[in-house]
């Protein structure tokens, strides 16, 4: 069996473009003095306590997140506006859009996430109260994005999941204009998938605007869906303030968009 050295063992587990925590690291085979001396020897940038990346490797949000799902042993995917924004979908984004990244995880985040300089804000969403754990972490609703020859691909929200995920942060960090112009350019979503995910999603509010929002434009695929079991919900949502209320899907929205 062959002994790797130290600077092997790094070059095989740490990439350029990839980061790395010294607890996973170790977990990989590289002891505490291996760690140590690559520090010291400055084969090792430190980007937070316990995190680290190789020198004069770019340090990337698309990196940061590759990383942290190679490195967890549960799933974290890009989603909402972040993943729609992969499929071009977004439509326009202020800077405030583009430097927020949206990260949707069953678990907590990593206590050095936000301790990483980086121009973009990450921005943690916890799935156990809007989606089934089937639906979370199942291939038929996420998509792999390739950003870096020879590195893995990012897992993403299919561009159906992300949709819904995106409606929560309606109108707080969303517009109904910007969510309403992101929905006329959804022209070939799968019915098959929504009816999964609007069976499986928990979020009343988000399901509610996902069907207001798509019979506006009175899609094909929308008038395959099957509502039948899908759970709206009773009681009025006052979503949009001093609004119009929908009757069908009882929500109020924005006056200038209604009907």
């Amino acid at each position: 069996m062959v002994t790797l050295t130290p600077k092997q063992q790094l070059e095989n587990l740490l990439p350029y473009n990839m980061i790395a925590t010294r607890k996973w690291l170790s977990s990989k085979g590289m002891s505490r003095h291996a760690i140590d001396n690559t520090l010291k020897s400055n084969k090792l940038k430190p980007l937070a306590v316990g995190v680290y990346t190789r020198p004069e490797s770019p340090s990337s949000w698309q990196s940061v997140v590759c990383s942290l799902q190679l490195m967890t042993d549960y799933p974290i995917y890009l989603g909402g506006l972040s993943a729609l924004q992969q499929f071009g979908l977004a439509q326009y984004l202020t800077s405030d859009h583009t430097k927020t990244i949206h990260l949707y995880s069953e678990n907590k985040p990593p206590s050095w996430l936000d301790k990483i300089q980086q121009e973009t804000h990450f921005k943690w969403h916890r799935t156990k109260t809007f989606w089934e754990d089937k639906l979370f972490s199942t291939d038929p609703f996420s998509r792999e994005i390739d950003w870096h020859q020879g590195l893995p691909a990012l897992k993403v929200s299919c561009p159906e999941k992300a949709f819904l995920e995106m409606l929560v942060d309606v109108p707080k960090s969303i517009s109904f204009d910007h969510a309403n112009e992101i929905m006329q350019g959804m022209t070939s979503l799968s019915p098959n998938k929504l009816n999964s995910l609007l069976k499986g999603c928990k979020s009343i509010k988000a399901k509610r605007l996902f069907l207001w929002f798509a019979e506006q434009q009175d899609y094909a695929w929308f008038r395959k869906l099957d509502l039948t079991d899908v759970e709206l919900g009773t009681g009025n949502r006052v979503i949009a303030k001093g609004g119009k209320l929908d009757k069908k899907y009882l929500i109020t929205v924005p006056r200038d968009l209604y009907g």
